[in-house]
């Protein structure tokens, strides 16, 4: 049981030059430029006011020199609001034996092509600036969760010290840049408190636009969340957006708008949809942004269901009766089982489209 006396939720509004960011507020994932199967419309409709773009994957493809013939990411995806760049660092070091971490930057290859690819502080930030964004983010070392407290102390230093790096950059390069991108920092520290509590303070003694918690959806266990905000929150700033990397399950948003975090991305609504589970609201799904005081339990906020099973075979409801989607107000549960079954791709681009609804729609209610 989750129990709340006080409910910190923040309500800020991030200014960028493509736009008002209003949050607590969710971000669709759009590594390669895309949100898997939805259109840049379709998004839109959805209630999103940013999404996530990934400086590894769009600098390998379709390339910088394409995107800069299209005069930016935003263009070149026909999105017109914000747009916040990962700085690709998780990305790399997710490669394993195909990179190599020196305090200069990262060596990596390609595992298809074997091309080989340097990575350093200076051109994450060169790469994101080409690319239009609105927020960017340094470029950190992500150990994988529960590492050793050693490799864990290595990586809080190396992402200090990328950080100088990406700030010096970045003031020298952005500042004939009419409207700048904002610049946010990489709190790291995995689950040792010493290690984030250095991290957040040397962080805070180069100064950035906002913050960012990151390594915690890497694979430690889901208790040490809360743990690590409780550990960070308190020493932020409350004048400076706070971002939680990679988080994630509805419960754990909620947890963490209820800290006093501000921005989110997570690939869960979107993964889950393509994989036919769906995320229907309970009854106290309705209770978020209208109590002050109250105890859930997560089931008691929503419930999922996997549209494959036998039992949706003549259900002739709409997935959520509660949801106003076009999915639930235009078929029914049985269509898009069958949809599945029959591997159309209109199925997956549905339940996608559900799923985001129903996180956008929580969020903002958080918000409200």
């Amino acid at each position: 049981m989750e129990t709340f006396n006080k409910i910190n939720v923040r309500h800020i509004k991030i200014a960028t030059k493509h736009g008002t960011i209003n949050t607590p507020t969710f971000m669709p994932i759009a590594t390669q430029g895309v949100v898997k199967g939805l259109t840049i419309s379709e998004i839109g409709k959805l209630g999103a006011n940013i999404i996530l773009g990934n400086t590894y994957h769009l600098w390998l493809k379709p390339g910088l020199d394409v995107i800069k013939k299209a005069k930016g990411l935003h263009n070149f995806m026909g999105w017109r609001k914000p747009i916040l760049t990962d700085s690709g660092g998780f990305q790399v070091f997710s490669l394993g034996k195909f990179q190599k971490t020196t305090d200069e930057g990262v060596w990596f290859s390609e595992p298809n092509s074997g091309k080989k690819h340097f990575l350093s502080p200076e051109k994450s930030i060169d790469i994101q600036l080409k690319l239009g964004s609105d927020i960017i983010m340094v470029l950190d070392e992500c150990p994988p969760g529960l590492s050793s407290k050693k490799v864990v102390r290595e990586a809080v230093r190396r992402t200090s010290d990328w950080a100088k790096k990406c700030k010096e950059y970045f003031t020298k390069t952005a500042r004939n840049i009419k409207k700048r991108p904002l610049l946010f920092g990489i709190i790291q520290g995995n689950v040792y408190k010493d290690l984030r509590t250095e991290s957040a303070k040397e962080l805070l003694k180069i100064g950035f636009d906002g913050y960012a918690i990151g390594g915690v959806a890497v694979g430690e266990p889901r208790k040490y969340l809360k743990k690590v905000l409780e550990y960070v929150v308190p020493l932020l700033p409350r004048n400076k957006p706070r971002y939680l990397m990679g988080v994630g399950r509805p419960e754990e948003l909620i947890d963490s708008i209820c800290s006093g975090i501000d921005l989110f991305d997570c690939v869960i609504p979107t993964r889950e949809g393509r994989h036919g589970k769906l995320f229907i609201r309970s009854k106290k799904f309705f209770w978020l942004g209208k109590k002050n005081k109250f105890a859930y339990k997560p089931e008691e906020i929503y419930k999922t269901i996997n549209i494959g099973r036998v039992e949706f075979k003549k259900d002739l409801r709409p997935v959520d009766p509660h949801c106003d989607c076009y999915l639930c107000k235009t078929y029914s549960r049985a269509y898009l089982r069958h949809l599945f079954k029959i591997g159309d791709i209109l199925g997956p681009r549905l339940a996608s489209q559900h799923n985001l609804k129903f996180y956008l729609e929580m969020i903002g209610k958080m918000r409200a």
